[in-house]
């Protein structure tokens, strides 16, 4: 019993930390805020190696509505997820997962760190119950922002779910 409850857990932590990171790319139309990544040098270091500009936490909970959206198509969705092309349907399980645990998410911090990569820092709460940290990495990859390959097979492999993406 504890065992599927840490199951429906996890998975809906996948489900909630996932659409934070297909929101992390934005439309790119967006200017530039007035918050300051944690790091100092993330701009200059963003800048000199073409990364995307790291997005801010008030970006990705204003983004984080879209993406859960299910009217816009997994397509869309699965060019801001690592390598996971190999699972059309991915973004759209997550996003069930995430309704049906009652999941809740507040972006609280982004950190960009320099080389390619940033993390995501959040509260994460499932049906109602405390707030638990979350941190979600991301890489840099064709000019945006993906929730790491790893980290999402990982957080799979912990729901005992499977994935063709994982393979």
């Amino acid at each position: 019993m504890k065992l599927q409850k840490t199951g429906r857990i996890a998975v809906a932590t996948l489900a909630v930390v996932t659409v934070l990171g297909l929101s992390a790319c934005g439309s790119g139309d967006k200017k530039e805020s007035t918050k300051p990544t944690k790091t100092s040098t993330s701009q200059t270091s963003a800048a000199q190696n073409n990364y995307p500009p790291a997005p801010t936490a008030a970006d990705l909970n204003a983004e984080l509505q879209k993406a859960l959206d299910p009217n816009v198509p997994d397509s869309e969705k699965l060019d801001q997820l690592q390598g996971v092309s190999a699972d059309p349907s991915l973004p759209s399980r997550m996003i069930e997962a995430y309704k049906q645990n009652q999941a809740t998410i507040t972006v609280t911090g982004v950190t960009d760190l320099g080389n390619g990569t940033l993390t995501a820092d959040a509260q994460v709460a499932v049906a109602g119950g405390a707030p638990q940290n979350a941190v979600v990495p991301f890489v840099a990859e064709d000019g945006k922002w993906k929730v790491q390959k790893e980290w999402i097979c990982n957080m799979l492999s912990l729901a005992n779910q499977t994935s063709p993406a994982c393979s």
